[in-house]
């Protein structure tokens, strides 16, 4: 039983919140407990609600390079109030965390199995990638632009340190913007980006949502052709046409909802095909989106969750 939740899947996600409320008409009424952010969170709300579980994000729980999870104010108040809380994190080190957290959740909801079975579905998918990429030289990661949340806010975001960076350099490439940020993510200049001249461009983003209306438009309901006319979009209204990866071709763009999910294999595997695609097959990512669909979604996903600049 859902106790409350925030309002990120509704506001953020729309069109994925409609196709789960056409299956699950419930979540309709489950109340809210703040949004997203650990600011708008209510922890006198969540208490209110006399769950048995709480379930926290790392970042949302509080943990920083500087302080640990446990030591947050918020886990403190719900260890005051003897409510356990189980803190996820597919976000901040995925690689690492991934499937910690999936144990622990399978666990949790009484689902050991079940969940084992995605596990070992993921761990063979990404020791596949692994396996073709491990005789990479270094010199043979080219420099890779993930342009996150394109063109919904002022040019341009990119993953610094953990999330993204991790799956990038996974897939067998360099993430430009590792080099000058040192938080989860942030913004890099124009002159920057021109001045390393990545060989790769994948702008993210997600087809409902108040990111959408110059965004890259992608996701559940979202033609291909959608999907490719908001790219070349957000490409022209950046004025990053002249760079190296979009006048070859090798330009693309993904849901932004594989990040902070397991489902970033799709991510990974859609990565690898776009930077190496001598080692790899081409409709991999799309190929394992399918098979997650009809082996583990409830709900399965259905619209463009990955375009190619370039028609096929």
């Amino acid at each position: 039983l859902l106790a409350g939740w925030s309002d990120e899947f509704k506001t953020s996600f729309s069109r994925e919140y409609q196709t789960y409320l056409q299956r699950f008409p419930g979540i309709a009424k489950v109340p809210l407990v703040g949004r997203h952010t650990a600011d708008s969170f209510s922890v006198e709300q969540a208490l209110a609600l006399r769950p048995d579980l709480i379930v926290l994000t790392a970042r949302f729980a509080g943990g920083t390079d500087r302080q640990s999870v446990e030591e947050s104010l918020m886990m403190k108040r719900f260890a005051a109030a003897g409510i356990p809380v189980l803190v996820v994190d597919f976000f901040v080190k995925p690689l690492e965390n991934t499937v910690p957290s999936l144990k622990a959740l399978g666990q949790a909801i009484g689902q050991p199995q079940r969940t084992a079975e995605f596990i070992d579905f993921y761990e063979s998918h990404m020791k596949a990638v692994a396996n073709r990429l491990a005789d990479l030289p270094a010199k043979d990661r080219p420099p890779v632009f993930v342009h996150a949340h394109a063109g919904s806010t002022d040019c341009c975001n990119s993953p610094g340190q953990g999330t993204f960076n991790e799956m990038i350099s996974y897939a067998g490439g360099h993430n430009i913007g590792v080099d000058v940020l040192k938080t989860p993510t942030g913004k890099l200049g124009f002159e920057y980006i021109n001045s390393r001249n990545p060989q790769v461009y994948v702008a993210t983003g997600t087809g409902s949502g108040k990111r959408t209306s110059q965004g890259l438009t992608i996701g559940t309901g979202i033609s291909e052709a959608d999907a490719r006319s908001s790219l070349q979009r957000v490409i022209d209204s950046n004025r990053l046409s002249a760079l190296a990866a979009i006048r070859n071709g090798n330009a693309h763009g993904i849901w932004h909802a594989f990040n902070d999910s397991p489902l970033h294999v799709v991510f990974i595997e859609a990565l690898a095909g776009w930077i190496h695609p001598d080692r790899f097959d081409e409709r991999m990512a799309m190929k394992t989106l399918d098979e997650v669909n009809r082996r583990f979604l409830t709900v399965p996903l259905d619209g463009t969750y990955l375009v190619d600049l370039k028609k096929p």
